[in-house]
């Protein structure tokens, strides 16, 4: 049967090769938070995708279109919807305590 890897195991595992990185003479450089993404000490621009916007066609006959429907639809007759019957529903009685005691049909 294969054992399961614990939080704790993974935890020491990750400990045990950074810890052999660093005894083979790697390096850990620290970052002011934000500073790694700044290019020159300013933002990448050509990095961020949100910055190209994108022409809007107008097409207001289709809005209009579409706010007739609306109208139309407000304004004619509807049938009122009818009420399914779903069945009897279970609803369960507790005690003061929050023990069930018993089960009931209700309509």
């Amino acid at each position: 049967m294969k054992k399961s890897t614990t939080k704790k195991d993974l935890r020491k595992a990750l400990n045990d090769d950074i810890e052999e990185y660093l005894r083979r003479g790697g390096e850990v450089h620290s970052f002011a938070r934000g500073e790694s993404g700044l290019v020159d000490g300013r933002y990448n621009e050509q990095a961020m995708a949100f910055d190209k916007r994108q022409e809007r066609t107008p097409v207001p006959e289709v809005l209009k279109a579409i706010d007739d429907r609306k109208e139309a639809r407000k304004k004619s007759p509807r049938r009122a919807p009818q009420k399914r019957s779903s069945g009897p529903k279970k609803k369960v009685i507790y005690d003061d305590f929050g023990e069930p005691l018993r089960v009931i049909w209700e309509d």
